[in-house]
């Protein structure tokens, strides 16, 4: 399997008010980036968007190292999960899109690692940059 990196951010400007997102994927020397945007969501809805939209663009199952500033996402992955879909998501915020996360990631193995955003890393500072531009063009 091949080791990917994946470095996601999600911006909204207003909470809920239009938002962006971005990927970045790393695959020895090679990197890829994901953008987008939508007229109305919240900041949790752009970093998932992130993560799924990411693994969306590969094309083979992967080892996928995520990193995001996201504590909602990386606890999720690591932790919230298994309970969420043994109850089918009922109560869960954002079920439409943990979902879609679990199509998507089904043929990956995935490790999520928390890093702490606007602190000098210079993939999400890229990504945190991207996903802004890409909520303003929302606007």
């Amino acid at each position: 399997m091949k080791r990917v990196l994946l470095f996601s951010d999600g911006s909204s400007l207003g909470n809920p008010g239009p938002g962006g997102y971005c990927a970045l994927l790393r695959y020895k020397d090679r990197e890829r980036i994901i953008r987008g945007s939508e007229p109305h969501t919240t900041n949790n809805r752009m970093e998932l968007r992130a993560v799924i939209e990411g693994l969306r663009a590969l094309k083979e199952p992967c080892e996928v190292e995520l990193y995001s500033d996201s504590s909602y996402v990386v606890r999720a992955i690591q932790e919230w999960l298994p309970r969420w879909v043994g109850k089918e998501f009922r109560g869960v915020k954002n079920a439409d899109l943990w979902r879609e996360f679990l199509e998507v990631s089904g043929p990956h193995r995935i490790r999520a690692h928390w890093i702490r955003g606007h602190s000098g890393h210079k993939e999400n500072e890229l990504c945190d940059t991207i996903a802004k531009q890409m909520a303003e063009r929302a606007r």
